[in-house]
């Protein structure tokens, strides 16, 4: 089978798109083109893929992006079997002739806009009832894989869910230490970046360190870049994710101070389980698909929203207690690799793929995705 994906908002790594799916499928023996923002991103394409290069989609900056993916959709597919696409955006670029086509629908869309700090205020309001159309009207013409089960109740039909699962170490990981509290993910106000400069500043003294590893918005860059001149904390910048989590092993916690906005009550936030599956304890705000998973394992701490006072203090008693946070990193460990494993997730996946396509060649050979 050959698969045409692609994206213009998302990096060209994305642990979703690269690391989970386009991997599970060649895994599984198919053929991959990936049109995706590689030279935005200062990314080398794998060897293993056709790479077609487009610009990436930012802010309120799209018209030329749209038209580039235009254009290399219709090259994509050619002699594509199917067209993988990760972007709503990218339901306006779609040709009229094209092989099957898949919405992977990663976030509740029109709940999101509240977290959108480049659009005005205006087009929070007016958006909402034209993604709801735009969905719609995906439902009818193409595929759907969904990221939560939650999202089912925007579209009629029934559409397969593909979770934010993890790889997760076939042996456990270091012991959590007692020196580096981590933060894995892209970094916005909505997702808590300023409430963990703060952190940072009131761990200092007590020689704890905060390394935060992601990409940020516009608006927080300037916070970030003041307190890194200052000592405060490390910011990385964006990190490949099999990278990014090798990183976070070791540490004392992995903060998810996500704000209680619609976009996060619904879904479990990735990096919970990515966390989990480091063996490192958690410290989150009380949402509450990760209020469930981290009380059910007994592998971290719930803080109130917005509450610094809160987190320094689950820090200082995880900190000054060696073996209660061993304890939540096994515990975290184990639940991850019994539920959160993406190699359990990924045959599902990659079946779905292959029913809806316009053929699937029968000299396929099918490996299993590598633990």
């Amino acid at each position: 089978m050959k698969v045409c994906v692609g994206t213009i908002v998302h990096h060209p790594e994305d642990a979703r798109i690269m690391h989970r799916q386009i991997r599970a499928l060649l895994a599984a023996g198919h053929e991959v083109t990936y049109i995706a923002p590689f030279t935005h991103c200062n990314v080398t394409p794998p060897a293993e893929i056709r790479a077609i290069d487009v610009p990436r989609a930012v802010g309120l900056r799209r018209r030329h992006a749209l038209r580039a993916a235009r254009a290399a959709i219709k090259k994509g597919v050619q002699d594509a079997d199917l067209l993988l696409v990760h972007d709503i955006e990218l339901l306006f670029a779609l040709p009229r002739r094209r092989p099957p086509t898949v919405w992977d629908v990663h976030e509740d869309t029109a709940a999101s806009l509240d977290t959108k700090d480049y659009l005005p205020e205006p087009a929070r309001r007016m958006l909402p009832p034209l993604v709801q159309r735009v969905e719609d009207r995906a439902a009818r013409r193409t595929h759907l894989i969904l990221a939560e089960p939650a999202y089912r109740e925007r579209f009629t039909g029934d559409h397969p869910v593909v979770p934010n699962t993890t790889y997760v170490p076939a042996t456990p990981p270091p012991a959590p230490g007692e020196s580096r509290v981590v933060y894995v993910g892209h970094l916005s106000q909505a997702r808590g970046a300023l409430e963990m400069i703060e952190l940072a500043r009131r761990l200092r003294p007590s020689g704890i360190r905060l390394d935060l590893i992601g990409g940020a918005d516009a608006r927080v860059r300037p916070a970030l870049r003041d307190a890194q001149r200052e000592g405060v904390l490390d910011w990385f910048g964006y990190v490949p994710n099999d990278h990014a989590l090798r990183m976070a092993e070791g540490a004392l916690a992995g903060l998810s101070l996500l704000h209680d906005l619609p976009n996060y009550r619904r879904s479990l936030p990735t990096k919970v389980m990515e966390y989990m599956a480091r063996g490192v304890p958690v410290v989150s705000t009380p949402l509450p698909m990760a209020a469930s998973a981290v009380g059910r394992a007994g592998c971290g701490v719930i803080v109130p929203f917005g509450d610094v006072d809160a987190a320094e203090r689950a820090v200082l008693r995880l900190r000054d207690d060696p073996e209660r946070r061993a304890a939540m990193g096994a515990r975290g460990y184990a639940e991850a690799r019994g539920h959160y494993h993406w190699p359990d997730h990924a045959p599902a996946f990659v079946s779905a793929l292959e029913a809806w396509a316009t053929r699937v060649p029968a000299t396929v050979t099918r490996r299993v995705v590598p633990a």
